[in-house]
């Protein structure tokens, strides 16, 4: 069974390499604290456009890292061929919030300056060890593209965050 791809899945890690010879696998996990990733199954993994479901039948944290073993993956070939794949978990596994909003969900919106500068769309989040920080991608001319990185600071340069309506606004210098 294999899904199509849509905004029900939530990108949790990738599979970053191989480990042993019994089809397990290195886990780089984008949850916080790193080990959560094991909490959460089936994962679907992206298999061309699709999101295809895996059931997880062990993991566990390895030295800075985690390892898993996904059901039917049984020798070092089939965890090869999973080599650098995505791993996303359904929306609906994750923990409902009583305030705020995942990373996920800012994806896609649409980065104003407080006068209505377009900035661009969230392309992607940065985790600094400063703080957080947005990147907004914008077309110009032609094929190429124009990237800002914005440092997430609420109140002071994220103004406000609508995840309904796809908007951040922002404190922000449209020419830096």
């Amino acid at each position: 069974m294999s899904v199509e791809t849509g905004d029900e899945f939530v990108s949790v890690g990738r599979i970053s390499g191989i480990y042993g010879v019994k089809g397990w696998v290195k886990i780089f996990s984008y949850t916080r604290p790193r080990n959560n990733i094991l909490n959460y199954s089936p994962w679907y993994l992206k298999r061309g456009k699709e999101w295809q479901p895996v059931e997880l039948n062990a993991g566990r944290v390895h030295g800075g890292g985690i390892v898993a073993h996904l059901v039917g993956c049984d020798d070092r070939d089939a965890a090869r061929e999973l080599l650098k794949t995505e791993i996303a978990i359904s929306r609906e596994q994750l923990p409902a919030l009583d305030e705020g909003y995942y990373w996920a969900d800012l994806m896609g919106c649409q980065v104003m300056t407080q006068d209505g500068v377009d900035l661009g769309l969230v392309t992607d989040m940065l985790e600094t060890g400063a703080n957080d920080v947005v990147v907004a991608s914008k077309k110009i001319a032609g094929s190429e593209s124009e990237e800002r990185l914005i440092p997430f600071i609420l109140g002071d340069v994220i103004i406000a965050v609508d995840v309904a309506g796809k908007t951040i606004t922002v404190d922000w210098d449209p020419e830096f």
